[in-house]
């Protein structure tokens, strides 16, 4: 097929999701003043966009808490620097079976299922600009959890979020996450032109070669935006090659805590890297004013306390 690069390239940081890297690096943030703060560094960086989850502030596990969104979000609306906010929606799927003899009951320790309503309640109070929709359930990395999105849920949750006015980022963890993508927006669940990220490398979703990279880019709707991301060492090799493809670009610590071998990175860093090769390839890296006009965001003020 023809090279189609994007000579346009919006960078997004995730700032640090929700896996079990608060005790690899000292640079993954906790608090909602430390996720704010490295956001803010990842947009003075060249982020136009910054991805968050929350964080219990005093043990670093994954939280659902809705004073720490709004905390982390009001933080990021008041600073100095602008920057897209985008939200995780992709907490309270988490099923842990029991043992290949014993699957049930589920398990209490990671186990975190809730309502469509609740998923995406801290999304009504903060209106980020944009929130993620894992679009598909699949067995995640460890032996008996399992990333639940029905696709039920898939479509109340999307409703619900097409209603707020914020925009989904339509999270692809395999082709069968874009095909049914695709019928959401048939459906008219979602508008078009959809926004999607390609997440590549996630145990056991889609491996993160070329060629199973190349079959998810071509089964983007041409008019739809997409940026790809891939798991540590490889998440610099796809700021390239998702270029290369036509996409737009992900780094950030909840994808890879390393700058090169035994050198721990910070956001900032790892965006400065990003930018680097960016630039190198030809391709300019736009801001978050024209990455709303891009998707059609509309850029919200600081919320009344």
């Amino acid at each position: 097929m023809p090279l189609a690069m994007n000579r346009e390239v919006f960078i997004t940081c995730a700032v640090t999701g929700s896996g079990a890297t608060q005790d690899r690096s000292p640079h993954v943030p906790r608090s909602p003043d430390q996720i704010a703060e490295s956001a803010i560094d990842a947009a003075r960086a060249g982020a136009a966009v910054v991805h968050c989850h929350v964080r219990d502030p005093e043990t670093g596990a994954p939280s659902r808490r809705l004073d720490l969104y709004r905390e982390v979000t009001d933080r990021i609306r008041e600073a100095e620097v602008d920057v897209v906010l985008n939200l995780t929606a992709g907490m309270g799927g988490d099923m842990v079976f029991g043992s290949p003899e014993r699957p049930l009951p589920l398990q209490d320790a990671g186990t975190d299922m809730i309502g469509a309503a609740e998923r995406v309640e801290h999304i009504a109070q903060c209106l980020p600009e944009i929130c993620t929709l894992d679009c598909g359930t699949m067995n995640f990395a460890e032996a008996d959890y399992v990333m639940t999105n029905t696709p039920g849920m898939l479509q109340a949750m999307g409703r619900m979020i097409t209603a707020l006015g914020v925009k989904p980022e339509i999270e692809a963890f395999d082709t069968g996450h874009l095909w049914y993508a695709k019928q959401l927006v048939k459906d008219g669940v979602l508008d078009a032109p959809a926004l999607v990220q390609l997440c590549m490398g996630v145990p056991w979703g889609a491996p993160d070669d070329l060629n199973t990279f190349m079959a998810m880019v071509n089964n983007v709707p041409e008019d739809w935006t997409f940026s790809a991301f891939a798991l540590g060492r490889n998440q610099m090799s796809y700021v390239a090659a998702s270029v290369l493809a036509g996409g737009n670009v992900r780094v950030g610590l909840e994808d890879n805590l390393w700058l090169g071998k035994g050198v721990l990175a910070s956001n900032a860093q790892l965006v400065e890297r990003a930018v680097t090769i960016v630039e190198a390839m030809g391709a300019q890296v736009i801001g978050p004013q024209a990455v709303r006009e891009k998707l059609g965001l509309v850029k919200r003020a600081p919320m009344p306390q």
